[in-house]
């Protein structure tokens, strides 16, 4: 029977629901998921920051099959609330300050929401002509925010492109370096490439430079250290490239950063890119966290040195008001992209292509399919203006610095590596003395009391901060930057650090 009634459902017209684009029931529900965020917003910081919940919690609470009939959208927002907020970690909170901000804005929310709903896919400029154009004008924009060279913008022979994430613009520099670097010395040299970065990089380095089909043993992750601030010294980088071609290799690509995930280092570009130059390197410079700021002209100078790259990148939806995903990426030269990337199937082929007056963005990435990710930066732009958005990344950094100076109040800690941004790395120091009346090591004791620390503050749900290992050093991050966030939550969450602190330190001594 239950087979027999499954089929009549089926097979019953009157059993369906409206279009599932019926406008007016778009209209009715929008509003009601609107309605809905909109209190979730209002009510954000009341939720623990990192989710508490435990692994496969979800499996308890959802069914083990799909809904055979329509569910109502009144039904399935409770079982939002009731179910899927619980697991999210609040990355919007004003006292979230891990990893590093995602920072979203009604104009961000908007922007995707029209990006959504037109649901265009615009791999060409004949799929969608508004989302090549309106790509290539905002890219220009922003470029010329930054002070970028004319020679990274359309207007001066280069170009931008919106791609998903750090990741992949990584990945499509790289693979343009290597084909042009193949087809000088041949494909079947592709196993003396080498690839360069810090020890400070991120691993989306290693990661495309796997993909990309660059030897293992040819990665090369030269080590900083602390008096230069764990920033990439080109001293350094000369060292290993010379003994590179010793050996018989060709020095392919280097990815310096402007605000390293760990710390915030900065790797110093203008004498980077010198090393680069004389040993016909690839130069792409990854700003993802801290490009952002590079709008306000007191931050300007830390990309001094980027007109000698080769591509620079930031990510719009870390510290930019833009929802994920929206990867910013320029280079001066998009035919070695499209060199690389591009492919010409009888059924893409257009009078629009042919004319080669026209941007095919499907030729700057790796997939072919797109979103009109153009939209919401656009928005954002026009919505708060340059000077605001400076304004607001001003605030965050202002914020920060409260911070750094409510630490150096209390002398049981410590600030690990200088502050450029608004991001502090700090550490709670333990009496030196009793450790080493233990016979103890004082840097590893020291690295399991702020594990710990860390941990214990993670768990309480108050606030949010994560780690890094910096020469050694286990550090906890406080950064700055969640859109809500306002002075008052950096004054309470150092009031946390405290208390934990304090809870932490006694058990020691006990």
């Amino acid at each position: 029977m239950g087979s027999l009634s499954t089929d009549m459902i089926e097979n019953n017209p009157a059993a369906f629901p409206v279009n599932p684009l019926d406008p007016e029931e778009f209209r009715r529900q929008g509003h009601m998921v609107i309605d809905f965020l909109a209190d979730y917003y209002r009510e954000v910081g009341k939720y623990p920051v990192r989710s508490q919940v435990e692994p496969g919690y979800l499996h308890k609470c959802i069914p083990e099959s799909a809904p055979n009939q329509p569910e109502s959208i009144e039904t399935i927002l409770k079982d939002v609330q009731s179910h899927i907020v619980p697991g999210l970690t609040h990355w919007q909170s004003p006292n979230y300050f891990a990893y590093f901000p995602s920072s979203g804005s009604t104009a961000g929310f908007l922007g995707e929401m029209l990006s959504t709903g037109f649901n265009i896919v615009g791999f060409n400029w004949m799929s969608s002509p508004a989302a090549t154009e309106l790509e290539s004008i905002v890219m220009d924009w922003l470029g010329n925010m930054l002070k970028l060279p004319k020679s990274f913008l359309f207007s001066g022979g280069g170009g931008g492109v919106l791609q998903g994430t750090t990741c992949e613009a990584i990945l499509c520099t790289l693979t343009a370096a290597r084909d042009k670097m193949l087809h000088k010395i041949g494909r079947d040299q592709i196993g003396k490439l080498v690839v360069y970065g810090s020890d400070q990089t991120h691993c989306a380095l290693q990661k495309a430079a796997q993909i990309a089909g660059i030897h293992p043993a040819n990665f090369r992750a030269v080590q900083t250290f602390k008096f230069d601030s764990f920033g990439l010294s080109p001293v350094e980088l000369k060292k290993q490239v010379e003994a590179d071609v010793a050996a018989g290799l060709v020095p392919l690509f280097l990815c310096a950063t402007v605000g390293t995930t760990s710390s915030t280092a900065v790797d110093f570009l203008p004498g980077l890119c010198k090393v680069a130059a004389e040993y016909g390197m690839w130069v792409h410079v990854d700003a993802a966290y801290a490009g952002s700021a590079c709008i306000c002209p007191e931050f300007r100078h830390f990309i001094d040195g980027v007109e000698d790259a080769d591509s620079f990148s930031f990510n719009a939806h870390k510290w930019f008001f833009t929802t994920l995903d929206c990867c910013c990426l320029w280079v001066k030269n998009p035919n070695a992209l499209i060199q690389a990337l591009s492919t010409n199937p009888e059924y893409l082929k257009n009078k629009a292509t042919e004319s080669k007056q026209v941007v095919d963005y499907k030729d700057w990435q790796i997939a072919l399919s797109r979103r009109f990710r153009s939209l919401k930066l656009w928005l954002v732009l026009r919505s708060y203006g340059v000077a605001n958005l400076r304004n607001f990344l001003r605030s965050h950094v202002k914020m920060a610095k409260v911070f750094e100076g409510l630490i150096s109040l209390d002398a049981r800690f410590e600030v690990v590596v200088p502050r450029y941004f608004a991001t502090v790395c700090f550490r709670l120091v333990y009496s030196s003395d009793e450790i080493t009346s233990c016979n103890e090591d004082v840097d590893a004791v020291n690295n399991e009391i702020n594990k710990r620390l860390l941990e214990i503050i993670n768990a309480s749900g108050e606030i949010y901060m994560t780690h890094a290992v910096i020469g050694g050093i286990y550090v906890i991050r406080f950064a700055v930057g969640a859109t809500l966030s306002e002075e008052t939550h950096v004054r309470d969450a150092w009031k946390v650090v405290q208390h934990h602190a304090n809870l932490l330190l006694s058990k020691l001594r006990d």
